[in-house]
This record gives C-alpha cells, structure tokens and sequence, in this order.
C-alpha cells in the first residue's frame, strides 16, 4: 500500500495575509481534492496524510470535513494553540474525530527558535498524549537543538521531523544539520519525512544534488523510520507528483523490497496509527 504522508489541501478566502504570495504563481490558487486525485491515481498512491497550513483552528476543521468526505483522506494533521488556557478542551474536541491523527505547531514561522522548550505547553503535550496524537515538526536546522530538548523531555510522544528540516540544499551546507539530526535520530520515537527537498534545492532539483541528504537520512533513521511525502501542492514549485515519487523510488532502489514498502507506505501506516480500510470503501 503506499501512502503519502504529507500534503495539502486550501483555499485562496481563507489565506488572507498568509503565504502564499501571489509571486507564487504555481501554487496561488485553491487546491482541492478533485486537483489532487488524478495525480494519486496515475501514481498508484492508496492514501494520503492531510497536513494543516494555517495557525487557526478553523483550518483543522475545514480538513477534517474533507477527510470526512474524501475516502483517500485517510489521516488529518491539525493545528491548536498549544499555550491556549483552554487547548486540552480543544484538542478533547477536535480528537474526537477519529481522522485527526495530529497536531502540528508551525515552529518555522514563530520569532522564537527556542519557543519549542516552554514548559507552557506542558498541557497541551499531556492532551496529545491521552488521546493519541502524534506530533509533526515543522522546523528549521535552527530549531533542531531546542526540538532535540523537547524530544528528550517527551520520550512518549511520537514525533516526526516534516521535510528532514528543510536543510541549506541550494547552500550544499551539510552541518550542524547533520550532526543535530544524528542526535534526534538516537531517540527511537523520532521519525522523519522524506518529502520537501525538491523545493529547498535551488536551481539543481536533480538526484545527484539531493542523494546525499536522502543517504544520510537513510543511515540516520533507518527505512524504519522515515515515511515519504509529496509535499504537494507545494511541490509544484519544483517540479511535479510522478517526478518526484520517481526520483524517490530512485534514491531507495537499492534496499530489499520490504524496506522500500515501509518507507513508501508501512511507516506512515503504523506511526499515524492509519485506517486503511476506508481505501477498500472508496474501491467498491
């Protein structure tokens, strides 16, 4: 089964001083279901992981009715405000939906690198925990030491790095990326996402300029823990949804079969804790 375990839906309405700029022109638009679908299917992709992109909860909402509606859909990664006095009630709420898989603070975009580390959110990591939710880290290489804390203090938390950190590709600098991520790596309930690196690659969006990324990410966590994504629609600011799924079947091409499965598939199955029955509803 394979799975993608990062993309996006939105609507232009909603985005009201939020990225994208209308510069973008490849992706300044709405982006639906019906967009997305043609795409999974010529791809043989069975599901999807919806992942938020906007900091309001209304954005949550909106995905879990998609999800609701889409069958493809087969998890939601939402957001809250985790210093909110009232988040364990939020989160006791939208958790209710059995859709919502979890929570995903956009630590990039806060002027605080080390925001991850206050004890305020405390509360909201306790919520995540009673029902299940697993944590998607939106960071920059700068955010890895501070996440590389969070980590450690939460060891009962999955955790799972969106876009390996989105590292200075176009740079072609390897550390402190590498060497913070080594130490995430060691702490078994963190994972990564094999997604996102097309777009942080500059003008060289080829295998040769991403390979040795995508090596280091395979020696540091293993096709145990890391799950592919598209990143999508995003990813059409670098290229398209069979290239990139081609060039990533590429990079993994010379492990056993059962290890491409996992990455391409199993992981975001297990980690996500996926239904994989609605994919056989949406086949009837």
């Amino acid at each position: 089964m394979l799975i993608d375990a990062h993309q996006h839906f939105w609507r232009l309405t909603d985005r009201a001083g939020y990225w994208p700029p209308p510069e973008l022109a490849a992706i300044y638009r709405d982006f639906s279901p019906a967009d997305l679908v043609p795409s999974l299917r010529r791809s043989g992709i069975d599901g999807t992981v919806l992942v938020q992109s906007l900091p309001n909860v209304a954005d949550t909402e909106y995905m879990l009715a998609l999800a609701e509606e889409n069958l493809f859909i087969l998890g939601v990664v939402g957001w809250v405000d985790f210093e909110s006095p009232d988040v364990p009630a939020c989160i006791a709420r939208l958790a209710r939906n059995p859709l919502l898989k979890g929570l995903r603070p956009m630590l990039q975009d806060l002027p605080d690198n080390r925001w991850i580390e206050r004890s305020t959110l405390d509360r909201a990591v306790k919520a995540m925990l009673d029902h299940r939710l697993r944590f998607d880290a939106l960071v920059l290489p700068r955010h890895l030491e501070p996440l590389l804390t969070f980590a450690q203090k939460y060891p009962e938390l999955p955790i799972v790095i969106d876009h390996a950190a989105k590292p200075a590709i176009a740079e072609g600098i390897g550390d402190p990326w590498f060497s913070d991520m080594r130490r995430l790596a060691a702490l078994p309930h963190v994972h990564c996402k094999l997604s996102g690196l097309l777009t942080e690659a500059g003008d060289t969006r080829d295998a040769e300029t991403l390979s040795p990324y995508v090596r280091a990410l395979i020696e540091l966590f293993g096709p145990e823990r890391l799950l592919w994504g598209s990143d999508w629609p995003v990813l059409r600011l670098a290229g398209d949804y069979p290239g990139w799924l081609a060039m990533s079947r590429g990079f993994l091409a010379h492990l056993p079969v059962d290890q491409q499965a996992a990455v391409f598939g199993h992981n975001a199955i297990r980690f996500y804790d996926l239904d994989t029955g609605r994919v056989a509803k949406e086949r009837r």
